[in-house]
């Protein structure tokens, strides 16, 4: 009995008392702490149970039971932010596997996708527009909770779109298109506020509307503005009410500027952007995500017979534009921050827009912002990602050489922690 009660007591004494903290000591060989700093000399990095703790000069003993990780030759920098990802898709597929593959699938699809995309370097990431319906918020949480590796997740539900427009379901016939439709199409202001607080009540993080037309969808009636004036500024009030922002599909001009003028936080892709468009977002602080691996990604897969010949036209439209869309951002002096629209290429290859960034006109020290502290503010998380400093994630990566001489070093990362936990 006295052996049982002992027991007892110890027990209840291990329960009441605090748990050992996580610690893991990062001996790196430089410390890039963020884009406007340059990367030090031997450091220690110190996080404790998701947290960065300290950075301190030289090789710091490891604590007892402390975990250690020897990154001598390389470059310890915060994890890249990526604002435009689909998870749940894979490039290449053709548009009647919606009619097709049930809904569980894309969860494991976007489970895989979550993995290669954190081991590519990428701690964050945002969403827009999931295959099925909440696959995302499904996702957000299992990487949040350690369940399946990946980046930390902010996501849309389904995209927002007009009826019968680029992010509705069309390309099959009446029946078919009735069967998928998926309740987030909208005509008029009152119906798209509707849809926007049906997107919250599902769990969104962000809206996102098509503004334009697209390429990868079976309509082939331009790329111009599909919402109204006030439908679009009715989508973003109702947004902002719930404390929701909107990005914008946008390719097309006089839809570029008039999503900026409806208030929209961020254009996605913005192919023909023009003088007037980049005044309408300079003037409202919108931002230019460019997506220019998705342009590379969908040029590479011309005349293999896996568009539609709807798809192959617009394709062949945009191509040539979207080669000078940073140009154009830097000559209206338009804000630009990092998204791929991985998904359209293949995911794990996100770091490839990078150097596409640079040989646009930016430099590296400006991508590699735009992957970062950029990035981080497009969130409204500059306080928490995209620097290394106490009391921040510990969304942590480790390169060879020095990215703000050559950005490109981050198409290989080697070592990758997102919230204090390495990913493999």
């Amino acid at each position: 009995m006295r052996v049982f009660s002992g027991l007892m007591a110890a027990a209840v004494a291990l329960m009441s008392s605090p748990a050992l903290a996580d610690t893991t000591i990062i001996h790196a060989g430089a410390v890039l702490t963020d884009a406007d700093s340059r990367p030090s000399g031997p450091a220690t990095i110190t996080v404790t149970d998701g947290k960065i703790v300290s950075i301190v000069d030289g090789f710091s003993p490891t604590p007892e039971g402390a975990t250690m990780v020897h990154l001598d030759e390389h470059t310890v920098m915060p994890g890249l932010i990526d604002l435009h990802t689909h998870l749940s898709g894979d490039p290449g597929g053709d548009f009647r596997d919606a009619a097709v593959n049930p809904a569980e699938w894309y969860s494991f699809v976007a489970a895989k996708n979550a993995r290669i995309t954190a081991l590519a370097g990428f701690t964050t990431i945002r969403d827009l527009g999931a295959r099925s319906d909440q696959v995302m918020q499904s996702l957000r949480r299992a990487t949040a909770e350690g369940f399946v590796p990946g980046p930390r997740i902010i996501a849309s539900t389904r995209t927002i779109a007009i009826v019968g427009g680029h992010g509705d379901t069309n390309g099959f016939n009446e029946h078919v298109n009735d069967a998928l439709d998926n309740d987030f199409s909208c005509t008029g202001p009152i119906e798209c506020s509707e849809k926007v607080r049906l997107a919250s009540k599902y769990g969104a993080d962000l809206i996102k509307i098509t503004a334009t037309g697209g390429v990868l969808s079976q309509q082939g009636r331009g790329l111009e503005a599909h919402f109204t004036d006030a439908e679009m500024r009715a989508i973003v009030k109702a947004a902002n009410s719930l404390g929701l922002e909107v990005a914008a599909h946008a390719h097309g001009a006089r839809g570029i500027e008039a999503a900026a003028k409806a208030g929209v936080q961020t254009i996605e892709h913005g192919t023909y952007i023009d003088e007037a468009a980049g005044k309408a977002m300079r003037e409202n602080g919108t931002v230019l995500i460019p997506t220019l691996m998705a342009f590379q990604g969908i040029k590479q897969r011309l005349g293999k017979g896996i568009y539609t010949p709807v798809v192959e036209d617009k394709v062949q439209q945009v191509a040539a534009f979207a080669e000078s869309i940073i140009e154009r951002a830097i000559m209206y002096d338009v804000k630009v921050a990092f998204g791929t629209d991985a998904g359209v290429f293949s995911h794990g290859l996100n770091a490839g827009e990078l150097a596409l960034m640079r040989n646009g006109g930016m430099s590296d020290r400006e991508v590699l912002a735009s992957a970062t502290t950029g990035a981080a503010e497009v969130l409204g998380m500059e306080d928490e990602i995209g620097r290394i400093a106490p009391g921040f994630s510990a969304d942590i990566i480790a390169v060879k050489g020095n990215p703000l001489e050559d950005v490109s070093v981050l198409e290989n990362v080697d070592w990758v922690m997102v919230r204090g936990r390495v990913v493999e």
